[in-house]
């Protein structure tokens, strides 16, 4: 289903191709599935002869794009003769075909544009380490280092447009200590202001609505930049750490941006996980106590007697945190403040099926990846039956699971500059699935 930009939001009830991946709803009405088109059409499109003609071309690029992963899925078959590195073939993905050829897509067509306006601390550079880091990565990889294949020469070859700023930064520089209790509104207002610099400086914003547009932001109040004007907004592409569908997050719009904490010393994260047969934890937690699923977890399991589900407070020094990881086989992660965690990812490199405890998380590249066959999912309100939950869960399921991190620790390794198929390049996929969900009219 393609959405056209003018009413990207006034009909958002319908199946997005992103969410049923195979990227594209299939109708089954004849012998052969055919794209299913979103049936409102925009009226007003903004486009004049010249914007016209190139963003005519950028999206004939992306038809072709489309039709490419069309025949993939048809077919069932690898349609690339190349002598690939990589090819997606494990049970880990909702369509191993589509993926894959969309990657392929990916690679030729997707062209990103970073506007130049915009200055130090705030823009155009974010943090490279620790919680936050993602964000700074990723604006380092489009901007700053100039070797993304993904990077643009010029607009007018543009896919999307990137909004260059840090939340991350925003909020040191923007916000006094403490920053908890402060309003919003500066924060908003500058990258408000920013959309009205380059809206008017450029024709790119207008034309689109800012459909094809985005911004990252991995800190906490990362989906608070567009709540004071929804209706500027309504379109932008929002890659957020903080996916919480509860609080406006919309996957068919907005991609979730993993959250994983790099050390000083290197982009690696520790990988200390023993072999199956090794794991002496049943279950391990250890984290603050903050957020009220946290607050339910810790109620009901800290400092029990019953050893198989260990939940700790912060550890002390002479225990390592990924050293218990890598002897656990359930790793938990519940929701904090917020419902991202740097634990999942952790949890894939410690080898430790991830425990997902939240009920309004969408997990990282969920329209490509199947959790379902790596991890285990328990709603807030079981918290009290997790024992009871992950001892239904038979060895050879476990061992299953467990094999299969392997292959999605591929896809959460991050490299600089971004290698195929690694963390980077998994969050421009995901990027390119929203531009590839929607049709600009007008061209």
């Amino acid at each position: 289903m393609i959405i056209h930009a003018a009413s990207f939001y006034s009909h958002c009830k319908f199946l997005s191709l992103i969410l049923l991946f195979g990227f594209f709803s299939f109708s089954s009405s004849s012998s052969t599935n055919t794209l299913s088109l979103n049936p409102y059409h925009q009226q007003d499109s903004t486009f004049n002869v010249s914007e016209q003609g190139n963003a005519g071309r950028v999206e004939q690029r992306l038809a072709r794009a489309r039709a490419a992963i069309r025949e993939a899925v048809r077919t069932q078959r690898y349609l690339s003769n190349k002598n690939e590195s990589f090819v997606p073939r494990s049970s880990i993905y909702r369509n191993v075909y589509a993926f894959h050829q969309s990657h392929i897509e990916m690679r030729k067509r997707f062209k990103v544009w970073v506007y130049r306006e915009g200055d130090d601390p705030i823009f155009h550079n974010g943090p490279m380490k620790d919680i936050y880091s993602i964000e700074g990565q990723v604006i380092d990889e489009l901007d700053t280092s100039g070797k993304s294949p993904y990077s643009a020469h010029s607009p007018d070859e543009a896919s999307v447009f990137f909004l260059p700023f840090s939340v991350t930064k925003a909020v040191l520089y923007l916000y006094p200590i403490p920053r908890a209790h402060y309003q919003r509104y500066h924060l908003q207002n500058v990258v408000t202001d920013y959309i009205s610099i380059i809206s008017h400086k450029y024709p790119y914003w207008n034309r689109s609505r800012g459909a094809d547009h985005f911004f990252i932001g991995c800190h906490d109040w990362g989906p608070d930049v567009s709540a004071a004007s929804p209706l500027l907004y309504r379109n932008v592409i929002r890659v957020l750490c903080n996916a919480n569908t509860s609080e406006g997050f919309n996957p068919t719009r907005d991609a979730t941006l993993p959250e994983i904490k790099i050390q000083v010393e290197s982009l690696e994260i520790p990988s200390l996980g023993q072999s199956p047969g090794n794991r002496s934890i049943f279950a391990f937690f250890a984290g603050g106590n903050h957020g009220d699923v946290r607050s339910l977890l810790f109620e009901s399991w800290y400092n029990k007697k019953d050893t198989d589900i260990q939940v700790h407070s912060y550890l002390p020094e002479n225990l390592n945190y990924y050293d218990l990881m890598g002897r656990a086989k359930f790793c938990l992660c519940p929701s904090g403040w917020e419902v991202a965690s740097p634990r999942v990812i952790e949890s894939i490199y410690a080898g430790c099926v991830p425990v997902i405890i939240s009920d309004n998380y969408v997990l990282p590249f969920s329209d490509v990846l199947d959790w379902t066959r790596f991890s285990i999912h328990i709603p807030v309100a079981d918290i009290p039956h997790i024992k009871t939950i992950l001892k239904k869960v038979s060895y050879n399921d476990y061992l299953q699971k467990q094999k299969l991190l392997k292959d999605v620790q591929r896809h959460f390794t991050i490299h600089r500059p971004a290698q195929p198929f690694d963390l980077l390049d998994m969050v421009f996929h995901s990027i390119w699935l929203r531009r590839l969900n929607l049709k600009i009219l007008g061209t």
